[in-house]
């Protein structure tokens, strides 16, 4: 959520920055709808002082005889216009709130102009592309390797859910926990946090209201399962206040997560790469203003230093304006390289989110030097979306006969498994 007051006193600043976004967004509207509210309150407030005038006259017991009847239906008038008042002041709130929580993060300067993925910026190359003469496709080498069921997937739920078999299965897990153990060691507090959340949580993030057919909703309950996450990670401090010798605060967690993919018809139908449940584990930091840039950095190079460990070939994007996620400031894309598609693929977004979802979430700390509190600022990034990493994992490392090498990290977690091999 953007800061109401930078709003109200830029309003050309604020405009010409979510013009980058490819515009439509109703700010002029929100200054007016806030400009009705604060008009409301204004009566409303002159209405209630007028009317404690009043109760204190009478309270005196001073008041003349021929002023009680005057005073009392002043009094009545008062009550009836101050409930007026109230009415369309919290039908001006809702609006204000509504318009609010529908308006974008506004994009760093840094972040360059651009409508579109073409936009994007090509920040960093890591890695070899391998050499490897008509390399498969990681669904035909998953299917051989009796990694993926995608039809008994598809029988038990429906299409873009997948069943993982034997070695499948045991890779999964291996990665989820080589990359827990992996960012543990490097400062992240571990947290298994419930995979569904309330609609105050989905909003604090920006997922709600903007993007709510996107997600699965529990029929019976306003729950909902977990995109990202980040949802419940980022909001375990929402509505509280930390002192700041409290933060920098790192967690890294694991959850499944679940989503319907509405805008996503025909894209990636086959494989592993788009599916409605998925594994992911994440990076969630919470930190000062003054250091959430340096901390972007450092969060991107910790995803980008598990596709090192598994020798993963893979560059660093730097998304511009009209590509972002909604409440990002600025964002890094990593893409992973695959050889079977011949292209790099998104298997991490690290996003710098400034105060948007401090502001939303209500997520303050108390200054040091005692002075009112402050929105906190918070990021994230996938670090990694495990299904795209055994996918990614299986095209780079195949082999002719059919075989996939498994990474040396991995092995530790898998029995010391080297290779997977089909008819196996």
């Amino acid at each position: 959520m953007l800061d109401l007051r930078l709003i109200r006193e830029d309003l050309e600043k604020v405009e010409k920055a979510l013009a980058r976004r490819n515009g439509g967004f109703s700010v002029r509207s929100l200054v007016e709808v806030d400009e009705k509210l604060r008009k409301y309150q204004g009566e409303w407030e002159q209405f209630n002082q007028r009317s404690n005038q009043i109760s204190g006259e009478f309270k005196t017991g001073k008041v003349a005889k021929e002023e009680i009847e005057k005073l009392k239906t002043e009094a009545k008038e008062l009550k009836l216009k101050r409930e007026e008042v109230e009415t369309a002041k919290q039908e001006y709130t809702e609006k204000l709130d509504e318009l609010l929580l529908a308006i974008p993060n506004m994009p760093d300067p840094s972040v360059p102009d651009g409508h579109d993925e073409e936009g994007n910026v090509e920040i960093k190359v890591w890695g070899e592309i391998p050499k490897i003469e008509n390399p498969k496709e990681h669904w035909e080498l998953g299917t051989a390797l009796k990694v993926f069921d995608f039809e008994r997937g598809v029988k038990l739920a429906q299409s873009r859910f997948t069943v993982l078999m034997e070695n499948g299965a045991k890779m999964e897990r291996a990665l989820m926990n080589f990359m827990l153990d992996f960012h543990s060691k490097r400062g992240y507090r571990e947290v298994f946090p419930p995979i569904l959340v309330n609609k105050a949580s989905m909003q604090g993030t920006g997922q709600l209201p903007k993007f709510e057919g996107d997600f699965y909703k529990c029929a019976d309950d306003e729950l909902y399962l977990v995109p990202t996450s980040e949802v419940p990670v980022t909001n375990l401090y929402r509505d509280e206040i930390l002192n700041e010798e409290d933060l920098p605060i790192f967690h890294t967690a694991y959850t499944p997560n679940f989503r319907r993919e509405a805008g996503s018809a025909g894209k990636d139908t086959r494989g592993y790469i788009r599916q409605h449940q998925f594994n992911k584990v994440e990076l969630v930091k919470f930190c000062l203003p003054d250091h959430s840039e340096d901390e972007h950095e450092k969060l991107t190079a910790d995803a980008e230093a598990i596709l090192e460990a598994l020798l993963l070939p893979y560059r660093r994007m730097l998304l511009c304006a009209g590509d972002m996620g909604f409440s990002a400031k600025k964002c890094y894309d990593l893409e992973v390289w695959f050889p079977g598609q011949n292209k790099y693929r998104e298997i991490s977004s690290c996003s710098n989110f400034g105060d948007f979802q401090a502001r939303r979430a209500n997520l303050r700390y108390r200054p040091a030097d005692g002075s009112k509190t402050r929105f906190m600022h918070t990021l994230n990034g996938s670090g990694l979306a495990i299904g795209r990493t055994l996918a990614a994992i299986l095209e780079n490392n195949q082999k002719p006969d059919g075989s996939v090498t498994v990474p040396k990290v991995l092995a530790p977690y898998l029995g010391g498994l080297e290779v997977l091999e089909p008819n196996r």
